[in-house]
C-alpha cells in the first residue's frame, strides 16, 4: 500500500450489540486522519445498538445461525471494499470473517479488542464439556447452542488466532497483559464534548430536569456497571431533589425495567441519542457516575462514560476497578466497588462544596484532552497505519 488516503472497512460482529460504539469511535478517528471508512456488520437484532455519527456509512447484513450463517458471511465478505480490514472484537462474526478476507484477498487485517469476550462466560472458569447427547442437541437442533456463530467455543478459537492479525489495538492494561497489542483508549472528541459550548441550566430545562440535582449514567445499565449501587446510595441519602438520569438504556433484556420497578422514584430515563447530541445531554448533569463493580467483565473494560464526564468537565464518581484509578487519577472521586455508602458520602461531599468539585471536573477535562482524546488516539493509529503501510 502506498496511497496516503486509505479506505478502512470496520467489521462489527453485531450492529444491534455494544461493539458498535467502539467501531463508531475508531471510524471517527480514522476520518480525522483523512481516511475513508465504512462500517460493515451483521445485525442479529432489530435495531442498531447506537445511532451512527454523521458521515459514517453503515452496511447492515442480516445475521443468522449456522448453517445459514455461511451465506450471510459470504454476503458480508462481498461488501468489504476497504484497503484495510479492521475487525472489532475477536469473534467469528468479525475477526473470523476478517481472517477469511485476509487469506483470500491479501489485504491487511487489524483487530480491535475492547472487552475480554470470554469474561462474559466466566473467563478462565469457562468450560464446554457436554455429554454426547447434549453435544448432539447443541449441534443438530435448529436452536442448538453451537448453531450460534459467536458461541464461546468459537470465541475461544478466535482468541488463539489473534496473533495472525497484522496489528492489534486494545483499550485496557488487562487486555494488553493478556493479548499484547497497542494501547488505544476509549477517547472522546474533546472539541465536540466542550462544556464551554453549552449551558447546563439550558440543557436541564430542555430535558425537563430543572427541578433536580442530576446524577447521570450516560449509557446502558448492566449488572456489572453498578447502577444499583448508586440507587442504593440515593435510598440512603433520601433527598427528594436527587435523580439518576439513564441515557439510552439496555437493549439486551429487561434489566432497565427491573431497576425502575425497584427504584423508579429516583430514575429518569432519556432515549438513546446520536453522539452529536450527547454533549448537550451530559451538560445537564451535576455529577457523572461510573460505578463499575469488581468482576472480570468490568476489569477488562474502559468505560466510555468516564470520558463523557471528563471531557464535559463534570465531577465524576467511579470505582477502584481495572484502569479507572489510572484514567481519573487525582481528577475524580474514587470509591470502592460495591460500596453504596461510599457513593452516598461522595455525593454529599460534592454538593457540599460544588465549586471545588467543578474545579476538579475542569482538571479531568484537561487530563482527557492530554491522554484520552480522539486526537491522542489518532497519533497512535497513525503510527500503526504507517507500519502496515510500509510492510
Amino acid at each position: 500500500m502506498t496511497n496516503d488516503q486509505l479506505k478502512f472497512s470496520l467489521v462489527v460482529s453485531d450492529l444491534s450489540g455494544g461493539g458498535t460504539v467502539r467501531a463508531y469511535l475508531l471510524a471517527q478517528v480514522l476520518q480525522q486522519l483523512n481516511h475513508k471508512v465504512e462500517i460493515v456488520g451483521f445485525n442479529f437484532g432489530k435495531d442498531l445498538y447506537a445511532i451512527p455519527p454523521n458521515g459514517i456509512e453503515v452496511i447492515s447484513i442480516p445475521g443468522s445461525n449456522y448453517p445459514n450463517f455461511f451465506g450471510s458471511a459470504r454476503q458480508l465478505l462481498h461488501s468489504l471494499s476497504g484497503d484495510v480490514i479492521y475487525a472489532v472484537k475477536p469473534k467469528p462474526t468479525s475477526f473470523g470473517v476478517g481472517l477469511l478476507h485476509k487469506l483470500t484477498r491479501r489485504r491487511p487485517l487489524l483487530l480491535d479488542m475492547d472487552d475480554w469476550e470470554l469474561s462474559w462466560h466466566g473467563g478462565e472458569n469457562w468450560r464446554y464439556q457436554p455429554s454426547v447427547k447434549q453435544f448432539a442437541r447443541d449441534i443438530l437442533k435448529s436452536n442448538g447452542a453451537l448453531r450460534f456463530p459467536d458461541h464461546p467455543v468459537y470465541i475461544n478459537w478466535m482468541e488463539r488466532l489473534v496473533k495472525y492479525a497484522d496489528a492489534v489495538t486494545i483499550d485496557t492494561q488487562f487486555l494488553q497483559d493478556r493479548f499484547g497489542g497497542v494501547y488505544v483508549p476509549n477517547g472522546k472528541d474533546t472539541e465536540m464534548f466542550n462544556p464551554d459550548k453549552y449551558s447546563s441550566a439550558a440543557s436541564r430545562e430542555k430535558y425537563g430536569l430543572s427541578d433536580y440535582r442530576i446524577l447521570m449514567f450516560p449509557g446502558a445499565p448492566r449488572p456489572h456497571k453498578g447502577v444499583e449501587d448508586v440507587l442504593m446510595a440515593l435510598d440512603k441519602l433520601n433527598h427528594d431533589d436527587l435523580r439518576l438520569v439513564i441515557v439510552g438504556g439496555s437493549p439486551y433484556d429487561d434489566y432497565d425495567d427491573r431497576l425502575i420497578k425497584q427504584w423508579g422514584r429516583w430514575i429518569i430515563k432519556l432515549p438513546k441519542a446520536p453522539v452529536e447530541t450527547m454533549p448537550e445531554i451530559v451538560a445537564a448533569a451535576h455529577i457523572v457516575v461510573v460505578p463499575q463493580r469488581s468482576d472480570i467483565v468490568a476489569r477488562a473494560q474502559f468505560p466510555l462514560k468516564l470520558t463523557d464526564g471528563m471531557a464535559m468537565g463534570k465531577p465524576v464518581i467511579s470505582t477502584r476497578v481495572g484502569d479507572i484509578p489510572e484514567i481519573l487519577a487525582h481528577t475524580g472521586y474514587i470509591v470502592d466497588p460495591n460500596a453504596p455508602e461510599q457513593i452516598a458520602m461522595q455525593i454529599e461531599a460534592i454538593f457540599n462544596d460544588y465549586d471545588t468539585a467543578c474545579l476538579k471536573g475542569r482538571q479531568a477535562r484537561e487530563r482527557c484532552i492530554e491522554k484520552y482524546s480522539t486526537s491522542t488516539m489518532a497519533v497512535t493509529l497513525f503510527e500503526i497505519i504507517q507500519k502496515i503501510n510500509h510492510s
